[in-house]
């Protein structure tokens, strides 16, 4: 007789319960989920800032906030509502539903997919505990030289601004790589692109 050989499938790992679970998980629904839930949670933050501007601008000679903490608030609205709200909100529909579109069990680096979520949560708190040192970005989120210079901006405020978004950027393109590995190697068989 011959021997028949098989090759057994790798079985995902059961999912545990707990918090713990949700920290160190690799599965990319979860991860989906966890940035879909910081992703809100920054809307809410991104909502309270942009109330404490209209506020100010809602009767003339209002001092609620002082010139300086309304410069703060207008660069960390748009920057939060850009890079905190509507860049993670699509990668939270993407880690959940492509890997499920493309019959894949998971995506290709799972551990990069985490490791991209926590390094985007660090980055995202490294950028708003600017507020807790008094040194917020106050240039206006869109960054131009003039205004970020040492001359306009002393201080660590824009050093906090640009090393939080260098940050995030080093989580989005650690997202990207895995997304895009993840579409091309692992179609179901017959998918094309």
């Amino acid at each position: 007789m011959a021997t028949a050989e098989t090759t057994a499938l790798r079985t995902a790992p059961a999912h545990r319960s707990g918090l713990w679970s949700w920290i160190t998980t690799v599965d990319h629904k979860r991860i989906g989920i966890l940035y879909g839930a910081t992703s809100l949670f920054f809307l809410l933050v991104g909502g309270l800032e942009a109330l404490l501007i209209r506020l100010q601008l809602a009767v003339p000679d209002n001092d609620l906030i002082g010139p300086e903490l309304y410069n703060q608030l207008f660069t960390m609205h748009g920057t939060t509502m850009v890079f905190l709200v509507g860049m993670p909100i699509a990668v939270a529909f993407f880690n959940y539903i492509v890997p499920l579109q493309i019959g894949a069990r998971d995506v290709a680096f799972p551990r990069l997919n985490a490791l991209s979520y926590w390094i985007f949560l660090f980055g995202a708190l490294l950028m708003n505990s600017s507020f807790l040192f008094g040194a917020a970005p106050n240039a206006g989120w869109f960054g131009y030289a003039p205004l970020t210079g040492e001359q306009y901006s002393p201080g660590l405020n824009i050093d906090f601004w640009v090393l939080g978004l260098q940050v995030l950027g080093v989580a989005s393109i650690m997202g990207g790589i895995n997304f895009i590995t993840t579409i091309i190697n692992l179609r179901a068989p017959g998918m094309r692109l």
